[in-house]
């Protein structure tokens, strides 16, 4: 994990920041972590849930929609299979071949800016930071990025130039010269051996809707976002967490199916967002003209010797995004002080104190529909299945987190916060009165 980064332009700093983060939080603010990892614990818990089958080998080549369900057919060892399903969640990349039998089209901006990619291992001392460079000495022209991941893993991108051919620059005899040439300018002098070399150019695209029919399209079968900022990976466990829930609700018979109109919309809207960041960072990481390079080089060169400038140079990480407009979020009622906790947000992080000892709230988030009850004297909200209840006691507040981020003046505020599972706000209400709560998951939609 990593909690910051510099940038250089040449060879002097012109940029160190530090990501938002504080000691009683859950997990670090950036955990830099392979894709191959993500797939295996993803696998590991497929086969622990023990009700889903990977089926290896196989490849979709083809889909036809049903009015209630889905037929895809299948390539495998054995031959062709013909699958009928319910419900077809698209997860095949950004060549989505199920996109394309849909005859469906990703929209935005390609980039014509290339990175090669590599991965090398090498033992190094340095803090583990990401790390820019731009127009550095040992690739002269060139922006090159570097950060580490598990297993002494450099994972270093670097820009080509516009004449080199991709099919040529990605030859180890070409690229692992370069390779050298920047860990030596950097000191790094442990003997290293590379370990996979891509190319990648960036794209902004998203489909206009992530649901057709019975057919949901998630991650890059759904949206292409730049490198730069982590949003990519990021953003298609963002898919996964919104669309999970909705799902097997939905498959269960407790909510109606146009629930899954919300995670179009959600994700959509979320997209966009990461594609206006995404854009704006490629176009400083990659500048696609004469008019853009020369306000990049500008602001390196006034950044070095001007402090306020340097934020310009800020990479631009994913950030939680808020689902303004939603049609799951509850109308905002007024009185709190401050809208970090309101509807459509990401539920604030609190590390609270129980019997059983320290916990942190997003722990509690999941599985069920929560309704957090800030004030003494029980838990008035009457329980319903797939709705679990946590009351929060001031006692409980030992760091005084909770309800100053959900937006209460103090301690004698009583409030019902409902927070969906995959841990965004859905409504909050002043008081103890439960009658809000269930009038919200009803004429949302929610529960059937």
């Amino acid at each position: 994990s990593w909690v910051g980064g510099r940038s250089y332009w040449r060879h002097n700093e012109v940029l160190h920041f530090q990501m938002p983060s504080e000691p009683t939080q859950r997990f670090a603010p950036m955990v830099n972590i392979q894709q191959f990892y993500v797939e295996e614990f993803s696998h590991r818990a497929a086969q622990a849930g023990g009700s889903s089958q990977v089926q290896w080998s196989s490849r979709v080549t083809g889909v036809n929609p049903l009015a209630d369900g889905v037929e895809a057919v299948v390539s495998t060892a054995k031959g062709l299979q013909t699958v009928r399903a319910d419900w077809l969640v698209a997860c095949d990349g950004g060549r989505s071949t199920v996109r394309e039998q849909l005859g469906l089209q990703l929209e935005g901006t390609q980039y014509e800016g290339r990175y090669v990619i590599v991965d090398v291992v090498q033992k190094t001392r340095r803090a583990v930071e990401r790390l820019a460079w731009f127009d550095p000495p040992s690739n002269p022209g060139s922006t090159i990025l570097m950060h580490r991941q598990p297993d002494d893993v450099w994972r270093i991108d670097y820009q080509i130039r516009d004449d080199e051919d991709p099919l040529e620059a990605v030859k180890p005899e070409n690229v692992l010269p370069r390779v050298q040439s920047h860990l030596a300018m950097i000191g790094e002098t442990e003997p290293w051996v590379p370990l996979w070399i891509s190319i990648y150019n960036a794209k902004c695209l998203t489909l206009p809707s992530y649901r057709h029919g019975r057919v949901m399209f998630a991650g890059d079968a759904a949206h292409l976002v730049p490198i730069f900022g982590v949003r990519g990976l990021n953003s298609g466990l963002d898919d996964a967490g919104n669309l999970a829930w909705k799902l097997a609700r939905v498959v269960r018979g407790q909510s109606p199916d146009v629930l899954l109109d919300s995670y179009s919309t959600e994700r959509v809207h979320a997209a966009r967002e990461n594609i206006a960041y995404g854009a704006k960072s490629t176009e400083f990481m990659a500048p696609p003209n004469f008019a853009y390079r020369l306000m990049r080089e500008a602001t390196l060169r006034l950044a070095e010797g001007d402090a306020q400038v340097r934020s310009l140079i800020n990479p631009r990480q994913s950030t939680p995004i808020t689902y303004v407009g939603s049609a799951l979020n509850v109308a905002a009622t007024g009185g709190w002080s401050h809208d970090a906790a309101a509807p459509g947000a990401p539920a604030p992080e609190a590390l609270l104190q129980d019997g059983q000892g320290a916990f942190h709230l997003s722990s509690r988030f999941g599985r069920d529909f929560l309704v957090l009850v800030f004030g003494p004297g029980g838990e008035p909200v009457p329980a319903l299945p797939g709705l679990a209840l946590l009351g929060i006691d001031p006692a409980m507040d030992v760091n005084g987190q909770a309800w100053q981020r959900y937006g209460l003046s103090g301690a004698q505020d009583k409030a019902l916060v409902l927070v969906r599972p995959d841990g965004y706000v859905m409504g909050r209400w002043h008081g103890l009165d439960p009658a809000p709560v269930f009038h919200a998951l009803k004429t949302t939609g929610v529960f059937a």
